[in-house]
């Protein structure tokens, strides 16, 4: 299996001004290449560009110091781009063509299987790179043994903080998916509560008032600088670190809060919504973009693969409207949060309705029988538990203190 592991590094001043130059120079690399490809007619295969790289190095000194894998895989970079492209133009999507990069958009530089190799110099860890030198390297957890690693990207963020991400594979046989599901579980996603879930657990959305707070005065800060002054450029990287600061936050727990249901579960099944165009649409967006669905939904189904997990995204329409108990449709505007179906009668939270029926429409996709598991035929609580997120960011899960108490007591 693949994985990628990042590390924060430190190099000194030396290798921090060498490592902005082999940047820059695969920036301008990246630039050449892109006005070749428009200047042909027709556009030529990745690996006759990267046959060129040694002619371009009779004329181009700086290439030569640079590793030529990191060379090539500014070719393939401009290429996967392309590629990026092509895909949403085939998706209806208005795009136009590539453009040049500046320095501010260009931070990265990757070595693909070879040019790298983690060290010990002076019993502390070190990230040799090939043509740059010994980077010292914060090792705060430790690649598996039985770990090969594949490439390492080298990336400087906006807040001046350098990063390595090594991808790699790990020679562990993946867990066979049961065939028969026994812990089944639907998470309906929203805003009021981040996840609704059909064990009656009401995830809310994290509270970031007090980051963003700080993040929009850090701007207004920015704002009244000199664009360009010394002044200004400290002032944004305290913008980019605020910004890093929510981004850190809100990953935290959504990798707890898959983690939990990836291993909790032997099938989970959610919606599966064209995140991006949700956040294209006029209202509410700025909450949409922050609820980052479409990064709990990666990061959920490369988990449940690790873990053994059914992942399964179904169809989103009319999750809501539908009755989970008899299938009656009910139309409710978005401020009604209650579910009540004129049919049957069943009552519950409107989320915790939709997160029923994505789970019964999970279980079709992957052929298992769902009509003894509506909620009211199991007698499984429709009210809702709400659970904090502070909650899921200290535990790692939003009943891990309950089921370890459970299992105590028994």
């Amino acid at each position: 299996m693949h994985y990628n592991y990042k590390y924060r590094l430190d190099p000194p001043e030396a290798l921090t001004e060498t490592l902005l130059h082999h940047i820059d120079t695969c920036r301008q690399l990246y630039n050449h290449v892109l006005y070749l490809l428009n200047e042909a007619d027709v556009i030529p295969a990745r690996y006759e560009v990267q046959g060129r790289l040694p002619d371009f190095k009779t004329w181009w000194d700086d290439l030569n110091n640079i590793h030529s894998k990191v060379l090539q895989m500014v070719v393939k970079r401009v290429y996967d781009n392309l590629s990026t492209l092509k895909a949403q133009k085939e998706n209806g999507r208005a795009v136009g063509m590539l453009k040049w990069k500046p320095p501010r958009e260009y931070r990265s530089l990757t070595y693909n299987q070879s040019g790298f190799e983690l060290k010990n110099t002076s019993g502390r860890p070190v990230l040799w790179l090939s043509k740059i030198g010994e980077i010292p390297i914060h090792l705060h957890r430790d690649i598996p043994e039985n770990a090969t690693i594949k490439q390492v990207t080298v990336k400087r963020e906006p807040t001046g903080e350098w990063y390595a991400t090594f991808g790699i594979d790990v020679d562990e046989a993946t867990p066979e998916k049961p065939e028969t599901p026994e812990k089944v579980g639907g998470i309906d996603v929203g805003i009021l509560k981040y996840a609704h879930d059909t064990d009656g657990y009401a995830i809310e959305s994290p509270d970031f008032s007090d980051e963003r707070e700080r993040l929009e005065r850090a701007q207004r800060d920015l704002s009244r600088k000199e664009h360009g002054s010394s002044n200004w450029e400290k002032q944004r990287q305290v913008v980019a670190k605020r910004h890093a600061d929510l981004k850190r936050k809100r990953r935290d727990f959504l990798h707890k809060l898959s983690n939990y249901y990836a291993r909790e579960y032997d099938l989970v099944a959610v919606e599966g919504l064209d995140v991006k165009r949700l956040v294209e649409l006029p209202g509410n967006s700025r909450n949409r973009a922050g609820a980052a669905w479409g990064t709990f939904f990666r990061m959920l189904e490369y988990k449940c693969e690790r873990e053994g997990t059914h992942f399964v995204a179904v169809d989103p329409k009319d999750t809501t409207k539908e009755c989970a108990a008899c299938g009656v449709k009910v139309d409710k505007p978005l401020w009604v949060r209650e579910h009540s179906c004129p049919s049957c009668g069943f009552e519950a939270d409107r989320d915790a309705n939709a997160a029923w029926n994505i789970l019964s429409r999970g279980l079709e996709d992957v052929g298992v029988g769902h009509s003894e598991l509506t909620p009211v035929k199991t007698a499984l609580p429709t009210d809702t538990d709400s659970v904090s997120a502070k909650r899921v960011v200290e535990a790692g899960s939003p009943a891990l203190k309950e089921r370890t108490a459970k299992a105590v007591s028994e």
